[in-house]
C-alpha cells in the first residue's frame, strides 16, 4: 500500500480517518499494518500490500477463484491485442489525456484488465474488488507505481466521497446481490463534474433467451471447483459445436446461441490455445456467480437521473453501458 492511499482510505462502517498501525515495510509501500479508525473502534488489516476490509469468505468467491486461475488471460499486455483497452475507452468514452494524472476509481477490478489501460494513460487508479481477485489484479500491475489495490464492498467502499474525477465500473454490478443499491454506491464517490461509467447484462428478449438461464439454476449452486473441473473437459467439445453451428448459412448466429460456451471465433484477433482459454473463463463466469441480473436501459437510465448525473447516454459497448457527468 502507498501512504499517499491513506489519505482517502474512510471506515467503512463510520466514515472516520484511519491511522496506520504497527507498518511493516517492503520495497518502499506498506506490506503488512493494522488500519484503526480515529475513534480506535474499528480495525482493518493491510495483508501482502492490500488494505481488506471484507470477509475472507464471500459470495464473490467465484472470482477470486477464476482471476487467480486466469490471472493474466484477458489482460492486453498478455494477450497481445488492445481487447480490454478498446473495450475500457469505447465504454467510457474518456480520452487518455482526461484521465492522466488524475484519481481513477475502478469498482470491480477482477484481475486487473481495465486498470490496465487506464494506469498506462497515467491515471492513479484505486483497484477495487469484493473478491481475492484483488491479489491477482497486484500481481498483474503492481509494476505501475500508481496503482493502489483495495479490497473493499461495494454497499460500503472504504473510500473519501465526492472524490474521485472518474468512476468506472464495468461487468461487475450485476453480479452483486442488489444491483440498484450497488449502482448507488458509485455517484457519491464522484467529484463535482466528474464522471461515472457503468454497465450491465442487458434484459431484454434477447439476452434473456441465451442458454445460460436454462442452465443457471444448477450451475450456480453446484461447487465452484467442481463446476469448474467440469468445464474444462467439455468447453472444448462445445467450442467445436459452437463453430459448426455458426458455420451454417443464414441461421448460423442464432444456432450458436444453444451451446453454453462463450465462443469468440471471429470476435477476437485471437489465437486457438487464447479462444479456448477465453472460452474456459468467460463459459465458467456465465454459469458460476451467485447472482445474475440483467437490467433495462430505462432502469440505468433513471438510475443516473435520480442520481444527479447530466448527459446521460446509453449505448452498447459489449454490454450496456450507462455513462454521465455529475451536477
Amino acid at each position: 500500500m502507498h501512504i499517499e492511499l491513506l489519505e482517502i482510505l474512510r471506515c467503512p462502517l463510520t466514515g472516520q480517518r484511519l491511522v496506520l498501525k504497527d507498518p511493516v515495510y517492503r520495497d518502499g509501500q506498506v506490506y503488512s499494518a493494522i488500519l484503526v479508525s480515529e475513534d480506535g473502534e474499528c480495525g482493518y488489516s493491510v495483508r501482502d500490500f492490500i488494505p481488506r476490509f471484507v470477509q475472507e469468505s464471500n459470495y464473490a468467491d467465484n472470482f477470486g477463484m477464476q482471476w487467480n486461475r486466469f490471472r493474466q488471460t484477458q489482460l492486453d499486455s498478455y494477450s497481445g491485442h488492445p481487447i480490454s483497452a478498446d473495450r475500457f475507452w469505447k465504454a467510457t468514452g474518456w480520452r487518455a489525456e482526461d484521465i492522466a494524472g488524475h484519481w481513477v476509481l475502478d469498482a470491480g477490478c477482477g484481475a486487473g484488465r481495465f486498470a490496465e489501460p487506464a494506469l498506462q494513460a497515467g491515471a492513479k487508479v484505486v483497484a477495487l474488488d469484493f473478491s481475492g481477485a484483488v491479489d491477482a489484479c497486484f500481481a498483474n500491475l503492481r509494476h505501475h507505481s500508481n496503482l493502489h489495490v483495495v479490497q473493499g464492498d461495494i454497499y460500503a467502499l472504504p473510500l473519501l466521497k465526492k472524490f474521485f474525477p472518474f468512476v468506472y465500473s464495468l461487468g461487475v454490478l450485476q453480479h452483486t446481490p442488489n444491483v440498484a443499491k450497488a449502482f448507488a454506491a458509485l455517484p457519491v464517490m464522484v467529484a463535482e463534474g466528474g464522471r461515472l461509467c457503468a454497465d450491465f447484462y442487458w434484459r431484454r428478449l434477447q439476452s434473456m433467451l441465451h442458454t445460460k438461464y436454462l442452465l443457471r439454476p444448477i450451475t450456480k449452486r453446484l461447487p465452484q471447483q467442481s463446476l469448474f473441473s467440469v468445464l474444462e473437459k467439455i468447453v472444448p467439445s462445445l467450442l467445436k459445436t459452437s463453430r459448426f453451428f455458426g458455420s451454417v448459412p443464414f441461421a448460423g448466429r442464432y444456432l450458436k446461441r444453444l451451446v453454453p460456451v462463450a465462443d469468440y471465433t471471429g470476435i477476437y484477433p485471437l489465437d486457438m490455445r487464447q479462444l479456448e482459454e477465453w472460452a474456459l473463463l468467460d463459459t465458467f463466469d456465465m454459469l458460476g456467480p451467485q447472482y445474475d441480473t440483467p437490467q433495462s436501459a430505462d432502469t440505468i437510465t433513471n438510475w443516473m437521473m435520480n442520481a444527479g448525473l447530466n448527459n446521460v447516454e446509453v449505448l452498447q459497448a459489449n454490454l450496456l453501458v450507462v455513462r454521465g457527468v455529475k451536477r
